[in-house]
């Protein structure tokens, strides 16, 4: 029997990938000042056993007013790092999958409390809140506080930001960066006109609004070990009429080839609360799609991709090189094992886990 598609491995730079399936970025609003604790040891632990072919570290701010709410982790100091280097350590002794870090900076949607506790806006004299940033002086909707917008000082000091949280990751041995420029966060605000209302190089035009997000790769790029992989996430859509678009996307897409990006993993929405989404299984897979015809460095595809065999499809059928699993893998931690087991495929076990391989499966675990 051939190997199924989703099972084919892949290389980006000198990264070796076992299969097609990543771990996405998941924020867990559980850290204490930025610092990894107990929970992230244990949730990234058991994803580490997955059998998926890359794990990826939830959004991590890189400075505490980039953090999406206080319980966010961040890669900004050498506490955080620490706290970090201690979780992966862990992994690491029991796991050989190859981890990734989505490094964000959350722009006009930071200072929030936790989903848990209702994930509203926290006001800037709150004790847990504080100012936020953003391209444009534009608040994400009625309820949340106007941000300031990034003058040049504020613009180097971000893409300081970016560039030394990048070089902590070369130092924790990471294996990938993935640069968060999606959902509504602070390098998403620069490329959409709804939240980019900009007059100087930065604003108006899409080369102008892609100026920003390029600078930060650039950097990014510059300050993280050259033969791992740095990669974008992004919204592809706003879906919002007068909002980034998908021929936008594409376009921008383009560019981030040109300047050496590794991957592209497509996502979408999150950037204004009027967006209309036509959620579905796959529902973002046409997006990826269109970026994927446009470039030829390996796309993501990611949202509501629940069964084996939609996910081979994706892979086969050329719409993506690689599916992304978030709320799916949180559900079914093993989720690739049993893709493997239904199409024919093999993953990765712990030696602690071999004796559970089921009898009609012999071949699930690689020898």
């Amino acid at each position: 029997m051939s190997q199924p598609a989703l099972f084919t491995p892949l290389k980006l730079r000198h990264l070796e990938l076992a299969n097609r399936i990543v771990v996405a970025p998941m924020c867990q609003y559980s850290a204490q000042d930025g610092c990894m604790n107990d929970w992230h040891l244990m949730h990234l632990g058991n994803l580490a056993q997955s059998g998926a072919g890359l794990l990826t570290i939830e959004a991590s701010a890189v400075s505490p007013e980039g953090r999406i709410t206080y319980g966010d982790v961040g890669l900004y100091d050498d506490a955080t790092e620490a706290a970090m280097a201690r979780v992966l350590d862990h992994i690491r002794r029991y796991s050989r999958i190859p981890v990734a870090i989505q490094l964000s900076h959350a722009g006009r949607k930071a200072s929030c409390d936790v989903p848990w506790q209702g994930g509203a806006p926290l006001p800037i004299d709150h004790v847990n809140g504080w100012q936020t940033q953003a391209p444009s002086a534009v608040p994400y909707d009625g309820r949340s506080s106007t941000p300031t917008a990034l003058d040049a000082a504020g613009l180097v000091q971000v893409r300081d930001a970016f560039a030394a949280a990048a070089l902590r990751a070369g130092r924790l041995g990471l294996d990938a960066v993935q640069i968060h420029v999606a959902h509504g966060y602070l390098l998403h605000e620069f490329l959409s006109p709804l939240s980019n209302h900009r007059d100087d190089q930065y604003g108006g035009s899409l080369e102008n609004r892609a100026r920003f997000p390029l600078e930060v790769f650039d950097t990014v790029r510059a300050s993280f070990t050259s033969d791992r992989p740095v990669t974008l996430r992004i919204s592809a859509t706003d879906w919002v009429d007068g909002g980034f678009t998908l021929e936008e996307a594409v376009e921008f897409s383009r560019m981030a080839e040109a300047r050496g990006v590794d991957a592209i993993h497509v996502s979408s929405a999150g950037l204004h609360p009027d967006q209309k989404i036509p959620v579905g299984p796959g529902y973002q897979v046409p997006l990826a799609r269109a970026v994927k015809a446009a470039v030829s460095i390996p796309v993501v595809a990611v949202g509501m991709i629940t069964e084996p065999s939609h996910a081979e499809a994706i892979i086969a059928n050329g719409d993506a090189d690689m599916i992304a699993l978030a709320r799916t893998i949180l559900y079914d931690p093993r989720w690739p094992w049993h893709a493997a087991a239904a199409l024919g495929g093999q993953v990765e076990a712990a030696n602690q886990y071999l004796r559970c391989q089921p009898a009609q499966h012999r071949n699930l675990f690689k020898g």
